[in-house]
């Protein structure tokens, strides 16, 4: 039975997008870019699409979803003369599969990394693999969240090694009560030489005696604990993990921790990163400083250790 219907030669804008499962604003971008001719008009002034128009946005519609940007559609188009949506497509398809290949991984890296974060707790699991993998021996809340927050800077700044390493101090101060009572005043007194006490103030020099004779006391713990053969062992490991090819020479221990080179020099990231320190704060560390070299001098010559610095 021949049937009354009668399909139209061309229809509107709006059941042209409906029709092919997208919007009259996607279409209209299409026509600003030259991804799709202009069409006719009718009397009315309105845009009328044709068959040969809704295959080609039939076309566009299943490579846009395939992944494929528009400038690459059009691309293709341009390269056939028939416009039937041929063109370089395995190439631009080849492309599009290296790029989405690249978003997976990337999504992955991305869920471990959650993953991690939830497993070891979030500031925990902020930190690397090789620097957490050196803490998960200390007991619950025993590490403090600055000196978690520490980690993280020396980790943007030096690397998971350097970090793990850096880890050793904390390990140090959670696992011995009396250096963690003596840490927190000598940071105490640290904070105390504010903007109100001169360079030359007398509590400077006092402090940075105090600041270095704790880090001795740090050291000696830390080598009678076995802890400094640990920091030994953790550069075989990492070593290791990370083999230096050729092209990488020295600069593997500057990797981040998802593997790739970090933006910026050590120098850099310190020269970036914010400290509130009072010029009587700086001279104290400087003066810590050149306690300790005087004391490695020392130790290098076999000499006794002579007159510390003084603050002027």
């Amino acid at each position: 039975m021949y049937s009354s219907f009668i399909p139209p030669r061309q229809v509107k804008i709006g059941d042209a997008a409906a029709f092919v499962g997208t919007t009259p604003r996607a279409i209209r971008h299409y026509h600003e870019i030259g991804l799709l001719p202009e069409p006719e008009r009718g009397s009315d002034d309105r845009r009328r699409y044709g068959y040969g128009d809704m295959i080609r946005l039939l076309w566009i519609r299943k490579m846009a979803d395939a992944g494929i940007a528009l400038d690459d559609i059009r691309d293709a188009f341009a390269d056939t003369a028939s416009g039937d949506g041929g063109g370089d497509i395995a190439g631009i398809l080849e492309q599009v599969e290296d790029t989405l290949a690249a978003q997976e991984a990337e999504l992955r890296r991305q869920r471990t990394a959650v993953q991690r974060m939830r497993t070891e707790g979030s500031r925990m699991g902020l930190l690397s693999d090789f620097v957490t993998s050196r803490l998960k021996r200390l007991p619950d809340g025993s590490l403090r969240q600055a000196d978690l927050d520490n980690l993280l800077v020396i980790e943007r700044i030096f690397g998971p090694l350097g970090a793990a390493v850096n880890a050793t101090r904390y390990i140090a101060l959670a696992t011995h009560p009396d250096l963690r009572e003596e840490s927190d005043r000598v940071d105490a007194a640290e904070e105390s030489l504010d903007d109100t006490v001169a360079v030359d103030d007398p509590r400077v020099a006092q402090v940075a005696a105090r600041r270095h004779a704790f880090e001795k006391a740090l050291d000696a713990v830390i080598e009678e604990s076995g802890l400094a053969q640990e920091d030994e062992a953790l550069f075989d490991s990492w070593d290791a993990l990370h083999p230096v090819t050729a092209d990488e020479g020295a600069d593997e221990a500057g990797r981040s921790s998802d593997g790739e080179h970090k933006a910026m020099s050590a120098f850099e990231a310190t020269g970036k990163m914010p400290y509130d320190y009072s010029p009587a704060r700086l001279r104290c560390i400087e003066l810590a400083a050149e306690l300790a070299q005087a004391d490695w001098e020392a130790e290098q010559t076999g000499a006794v250790p002579g007159d510390r610095p003084s603050s002027e």
